[in-house]
């Protein structure tokens, strides 16, 4: 007997996008997206310029939302969703690593990791900051002195470094990655690409990566490529997103 289908991290039905609705510069940025996302798969996801990558993003990532389609995540279907089961679905179920880290500079590494789990609990737990120091030393920042420099004492990928760990603090089922290793010299992007990975197969988060880099879109699961707000789906099935059939 079969094992049951697991259900996607993230699924897309005929998923439009318009702005400037019932106005004479109405546009339609996205055109009917399907996609699934399965869980610990590590997917990258490619366009040029304009072709529409940040709005299916800030879609996904539940910062705007369709204006026409189905949208789930973990489960959820955002539909039937009101604002504030938005805003915790999007706290507990995606991880946001963007290529400017956007760290608090005021903050220090240690209290940079613990803002999503001190937004959600409300004070610092002593397992929070247990586990923020886990996540620290597990991108390399373990020692006591990383813990308590602040952002501009740091490196940039060191200070990537801390913003995948704060994109960890509470278990994503879904990280979404916008060009983390964009601004990076080589090394560094190796780095922070190989601790996503990690992270990706130890945890078993699903992963999306926006990039321009075809070495390290080569190295993902799949790829697939956005072209005028529509997916361009290779010949080959295995590099192509899960779809399912409407």
């Amino acid at each position: 007997m079969s094992e049951p289908a697991a259900v996607p991290v993230l699924e897309l039905r005929g998923v439009y996008k318009r702005y400037g609705l019932g106005t004479p510069v109405e546009q339609e940025v996205l055109h009917g997206i399907s996609m699934a996302l399965q869980p610990a798969e590590f997917v990258a996801l490619r366009g040029p310029s304009g072709s529409g990558k940040s709005t299916l993003l800030n879609i996904i990532g539940l910062l705007e939302s369709p204006t026409a389609g189905a949208l789930s995540l973990a489960g959820h279907s955002i539909a039937e969703l009101d604002d504030a089961q938005l805003t915790s679905l999007r706290g507990q179920a995606i991880g946001f690593v963007f290529q400017y880290h956007h760290l608090l500079p005021a903050f220090t590494a240690l209290e940079n990791v613990l803002m999503p789990l001190i937004i959600a609990h409300g004070v610092v737990q002593p397992e929070d900051e247990a586990l923020g120091r886990e996540l620290l030393a597990s991108v390399g920042l373990g020692k006591s002195a990383d813990l308590a420099k602040r952002p501009g004492e740091l490196s940039g990928g060191m200070q990537q470094r801390v913003a995948l760990a704060r994109a960890l603090a509470r278990r994503p089922r879904l990280i979404l990655a916008d060009e983390p290793t964009g601004n990076l010299d080589t090394v560094s992007a190796d780095e922070v690409f190989a601790l996503l990975r990690r992270f990706n197969r130890e945890h078993g988060s699903a992963c999306l990566i926006v990039t321009h880099d075809a070495s390290l879109a080569s190295r993902c699961d799949r790829q697939i490529d956005l072209i005028d707000g529509r997916l361009a789906l290779p010949a080959s099935c295995d590099q192509a997103l899960p779809v399912r059939p409407s």
